[in-house]
């Protein structure tokens, strides 16, 4: 939940509000406790502002507790240039409430204001309704999750394992366009230090990982080649190599570029990946960590944000082939999806126990294990943030993940590659849409429908939305 301030506009002629502030207190009294109610943190100016000094007093008052969002309420008609001072006094993103109760003209104090506000171009977004109006608390909590989310991103900093992987444009994105529009700074890490680390990782903890991934795993299939114990351990290495790196460096997300370096001579990071992006390993639950294939930027962005709206692992897929006859994407990529995936439990011996481990394919010669299971089925919201001509845009969607009975799904995996994992996914957009106008071949899902969180995302950033929907 987020931590939102609460400013109350009031008329500035001092006999008007001492007989208003009663209804005022009273009305902000309610609002206040809805959203506490819904499991909010509430910062409440301590006056009423009547005053222009009261207008900047109070609200750097609110913005000093570092809130997500301020909420300027209209109980009463109020003056607008209250609303101006007290808006120079915050940055947060504003959103301004009014009263619905037809006895006093709340709705005439937020039209002026916001009116006032559209004249500077501040930002804002307007609510009205009953101050226990569940569905006026909805949409105040949804504008300060996407500001939490936006927030969040500033001062973090992203690790970057390798360079540009394998020619992808997309993969790369602006390092100081990152930092001035999301706060954000690189760190450029060698995949060589990944290795020597790897080399140097507790043997002890890799095998004491790869004999609990063999317990509860549905099949880890050694081939003596391609994937042996020494392969995987080889993989769980990496991950305890780069959580130590995690930690020693401050990273707040990371992506591996692993093709081809590492690929073809070393192993592939898809167990490292898998793991990070899980909110648990073989030493119980922890912290999911952001972690992209192919150290794609733009990718390991969406999926933070995405994060930080759900609270979730995130999805990272290649958007791999269309069934056109059954109207559903088939989201696989080379093994990296999170193996909370399988069946979304909180339990990981009952997603473990829906995961293979299986020998690379012919795209990687050092080999190692794969992850490998079908995605569980429910409602996803799925997106990425990609630019066009130099600009960021968010690529929104609805859609809903898919599971069919065993000889289906093998014949649907058996068309691209057995061995990765696989999401079925119907989405709420045209085929032809889709592929004409997405911005990348990797995709992002979370579950749930967050839709009305990341169009306030989008705002927030100064991004273009370009929502699909099949209507």
């Amino acid at each position: 939940m987020a931590r939102i301030g609460v400013v109350s506009i009031s008329d500035g002629r001092h006999h008007v509000h001492a007989r208003n502030a009663d209804f005022i207190q009273s009305k902000q009294d309610g609002l206040v406790r809805a959203l506490r109610d819904a499991g909010h943190e509430v910062v409440v100016g301590d006056d009423l502002v009547a005053t222009n000094a009261l207008a900047t007093s109070v609200a750097r008052e609110v913005a000093a507790a570092d809130v997500d969002v301020t909420v300027f309420y209209y109980a009463v008609w109020s003056f607008p240039h209250f609303t101006m001072l007290a808006a120079d006094a915050t940055r947060s993103p504003l959103v301004l409430v009014a009263s619905t109760d037809p006895t006093e003209p709340g709705l005439v104090g937020m039209l002026a204001a916001g009116g006032a506000l559209d004249q500077i171009g501040r930002r804002h977004t307007r609510a009205w309704g009953a101050p226990d109006d569940a569905a006026l608390v909805e949409k105040i909590g949804v504008q300060a999750t996407a500001s939490a989310a936006v927030k969040s991103l500033r001062g973090s900093t992203f690790g970057r394992f390798g360079g540009r992987p394998m020619g992808m444009n997309t993969a790369v994105a602006n390092t100081d366009q990152w930092m001035r529009k999301f706060g954000i700074d690189v760190e450029e890490i060698d995949q060589y230090e990944l290795v020597l680390r790897a080399d140097k990782a507790d043997a002890g903890e890799a095998r004491k990982a790869r004999e609990w991934i063999e317990q509860h795993a549905a099949g880890v299939h050694y081939d003596g080649k391609k994937l042996t114990p020494d392969l995987l351990e080889r993989q769980l290495r990496s991950y305890l190599a780069i959580r130590d790196i995690i930690a020693e460096r401050n990273l707040d997300f990371s992506g591996i570029k692993a093709q081809p370096e590492l690929t073809e001579n070393f192993a592939t990071m898809d167990v490292t990946e898998a793991f990070l992006n899980d909110p648990y390993d073989w030493n119980g639950p922890k912290e999911t960590h952001v972690c992209a294939t192919e150290a794609d930027m733009d990718g390991a962005l969406t999926m933070q944000l995405f994060k930080a709206i759900s609270g979730k692992p995130v999805l990272f897929a290649d958007v791999r082939h269309y069934h056109a006859d059954r109207d559903i994407w088939d989201l696989c990529n080379s093994g990296q999806h999170a193996t909370w995936y399988a069946a979304r439990s909180d339990d990981p011996a009952e997603n473990l126990a829906k995961v293979n481990f299986y020998p690379e394919v012919f795209f990687f010669p050092a080999g190692g294990a794969s992850v490998q299971h079908i995605a569980a089925p429910g409602e996803m919201t799925l997106g990425r943030l990609t630019r066009e001509d130099g600009e960021y845009r968010l690529q929104l969607m609805l859609g809903e993940f898919e599971s069919y009975d065993d000889a289906t799904n093998k014949a649907l995996v058996d068309q691209s590659t057995p061995e990765w994992p696989h999401a079925f996914a119907r989405l709420d957009a045209p085929g032809e849409l889709f592929l004409s106008k997405f911005g990348a071949n990797h995709i992002h899902a979370i579950p749930g429908d967050h839709r009305e969180t990341l169009r306030a995302v989008a705002s927030q950033l100064d991004v273009r939305l370009d929502e699909w929907t099949r209507g």
